[in-house]
């Protein structure tokens, strides 16, 4: 079974953004920041990616990219060619 996974775009006008989790929470969802300027980005349904509500890159957007989660196996099965890095 393949399910749907949320990811967003980082980039933002030539500059990449390192996301990660703020202290707060909207409608049971985590509202992200960027490390970068400190802005908090909320993912709005209605808007298919997340939206700057406040810091520096307020009304910014960032799109939500396709992506797929399922298990190794089954990516091996649609994807024979894949590589992965051993630690």
């Amino acid at each position: 079974l393949v399910n749907m996974a949320v990811v967003y775009s980082r980039e933002l006008d030539g500059q990449t953004l390192t996301l990660a989790p703020s202290v707060w929470t909207y409608r049971r969802t985590f509202v992200l920041y960027d490390r970068e300027t400190g802005t908090l980005w909320y993912p709005f349904p209605e808007t298919g990616g997340l939206t700057g509500i406040a810091g520096s890159l307020q009304d910014s957007f960032l799109p939500e990219l396709e992506s797929t989660r399922t298990t190794w196996r089954n990516w091996r099965r649609m994807h024979p060619q894949s590589k992965y890095m051993r630690p």
